[in-house]
């Protein structure tokens, strides 16, 4: 390493130099809050900006935290969103033009309404560091964000403080404020309890199915009108068991052959990860886990520009 390496390393490192512009990314769940409050703490209110992705499809209680974390910041907490009249007036809109919930780089939901809407963001504005709230049980996935995300320039409050996300819970709890309601209802998440998360797992669902049948029902009913538009099985789960195969779930009269999560023992809800828009390049280092090989990526219909592959129908 030469030594003008060596300045470029220790101009870095000098985080917190004046004029700093400090993105604080706030998803509605528990660490990105406490993240966001160390970091203004760290660099001042002057020098930070808190910014919120909504994507159409959060609890209502999300909001009601989000207004309390401002008060808590002393600064306002940015929204931002990729929900248009025309082409996305819902998530729902997402699924019905991709024909699809889960793609090679994870749910395009996410990568539509969260991924692509901050890098835009990121185009069409300055900024120094961007913060985001890994926690000290996430090494990995922070170190996954620095190696795919160079241009972010991300920094780790959490980790700085070797916090968990209990120790984050117990913050906001001294701090008078409510946690979100997610997190009572035996959730480790915070993202899209309108809908529930497509990346959840067999677990998961089966959870829903139990606890919410509404929204179990609903997403039932989506995955068969993707299906009827796809002229496929389009599902967010698929079977892991010996023989494996795609997993609906409910039944679908036009695929007797594809099983339904009612043929599957139950198991404790493993949700994949907190949806923080960046797409699966950020967890790359983990070790593949249960949920994730639960989940259903339809890698066959796009290719490497995002198009529609064409191929042969398969029979089910």
């Amino acid at each position: 390493m030469n030594e003008s390496s060596f300045n470029n390393f220790f101009e870095r490192g000098q985080i917190a130099d004046a004029g700093s512009k400090i993105i604080c990314w706030f998803s509605g769940g528990i660490t990105s809050a406490v993240a966001c409050k160390l970091a203004i703490g760290l660099f001042g209110k002057e020098n930070c900006r808190s910014i919120f992705m909504d994507t159409g499809n959060e609890d209502y209680d999300t909001y009601r935290f989000k207004n309390d974390c401002e008060k808590w910041f002393g600064i306002p907490i940015e929204t931002i969103t990729g929900l248009t009249d025309d082409k996305f007036p819902t998530i729902q809109s997402v699924w019905r033009h991709y024909k699809s919930l889960n793609v090679a780089n994870g749910a395009i939901c996410s990568s539509t309404l969260k991924r692509d809407v901050r890098l835009k963001w990121q185009k069409e504005n300055d900024y120094s560091y961007q913060v985001f709230g890994f926690d000290i049980d996430e090494p990995k996935r922070a170190k996954g964000m620095t190696m795919n995300y160079v241009e972010a320039r991300a920094i780790y409050p959490l980790l700085m403080h070797a916090l968990t996300k209990k120790d984050c819970i117990d913050l906001v709890l001294e701090a008078g404020i409510k946690i979100p309601r997610a997190y009572g209802l035996g959730f480790r998440n915070n993202n899209c309890l309108k809908t529930m998360c497509i990346q959840g797992g067999i677990g998961y669902w089966q959870k829903i199915q139990r606890d919410m049948p509404k929204k179990f029902d609903d997403m039932a009913d989506m995955e068969h009108e993707l299906t009827d538009l796809k002229g496929e099985p389009v599902t967010m789960l698929k079977d892991q068991a010996k023989g494996g195969g795609l997993l609906f779930l409910k039944p679908h009269p036009d695929y007797p052959n594809v099983k339904d999560i009612s043929m599957k023992k139950g198991r404790e809800p493993k949700p994949l990860m907190d949806c923080n828009g960046f797409g699966c390049a950020v967890n790359d280092l983990l070790p593949r886990n249960e949920t994730e090989s639960e989940i259903n990526y339809q890698t066959e219909i796009f290719t490497d520009t995002g198009e529609k592959k064409e191929g042969k129908k398969k029979n089910y």
